[in-house]
């Protein structure tokens, strides 16, 4: 365990070696430009994509852009991107700035990157995403998400699943199971995005604006009206 600690020591040095340079936009910023791209993209495949039901139903939605993979005996996985919640209004909240540590996304193996995405699906979830940390692992576990048009894959299972999740690496999508990984919430990056030192609860209930970066993001997911299980 502790040579896996290592990994991702070397992994998250990696990711803030290519932070923004002094003057220009700062990390937060450019990894929730960065997540909105990546958002948008899947998106654009609606054959390919994440279904309308999905998003529909969806309390909360992560997306980590460049989740950095790395193995030496033991696996480990990195990255740094952003989540945004349901409003009362049925709306979607400003992005709140989260990492992610560990876990295994199905069957990838190796080095390189995948552009990670989570979609909580009840209201336990979303309160498992909002605390300092969590493990997905057990009842928080994230199951394979469907993926196209169809309405097949509405069963039972993942009509209750507390999270869905999904990769995409060297342009494939694909829903993919994912366990052990850490989510935390990322304090210091959300006091740079916003100017002041916010809560994760304060920016996705609806106490502060969107940037402009998060914007594209929103709006995307903004295209599928809230609608109860």
């Amino acid at each position: 365990m502790q040579l896996k600690g290592i990994v991702i020591s070397l992994l998250a040095a990696s990711a803030i070696a290519s932070a923004a340079k002094p003057g220009g936009p700062s990390e937060a910023q450019k990894r929730l430009e960065a997540a909105s791209t990546v958002f948008t993209e899947i998106m654009a495949a609606p054959d390919k994509g994440i279904p309308r039901w999905v998003l529909e139903r969806a309390h909360c939605a992560v997306v980590v852009p460049a989740v950095k993979q790395g193995g030496f005996i033991f696996g480990a996985k990195y990255g740094k991107g952003v989540m945004t919640c349901r409003r009362a209004d049925g709306g979607w909240s400003a992005p709140s700035t989260v990492r992610i540590e560990g876990g295994s996304f199905g069957l990838q193996i190796g080095g390189g990157e995948v552009d990670a995405v989570l979609m909580v699906m009840n209201q336990q979830g979303k309160e498992k995403l909002l605390k300092d940390q969590f493990t997905l692992g057990g009842e928080a576990g994230a199951m394979a998400g469907p993926v196209g048009r169809s309405t097949k894959a509405e069963t039972d299972a993942l009509m209750h699943a507390k999270i869905l999740s999904y990769s995409r690496s060297r342009g494939l999508f694909a829903g993919v199971a994912f366990e052990g990984g850490t989510l935390r919430r990322d304090n210091s990056d959300n006091e740079k995005l916003y100017g002041r030192a916010i809560t994760p609860n304060q920016i996705v209930n609806g106490r502060t604006a969107t940037p402009r970066e998060g914007q594209p993001l929103v709006a995307q997911l903004s295209k599928y009206s809230w609608r109860e299980k």
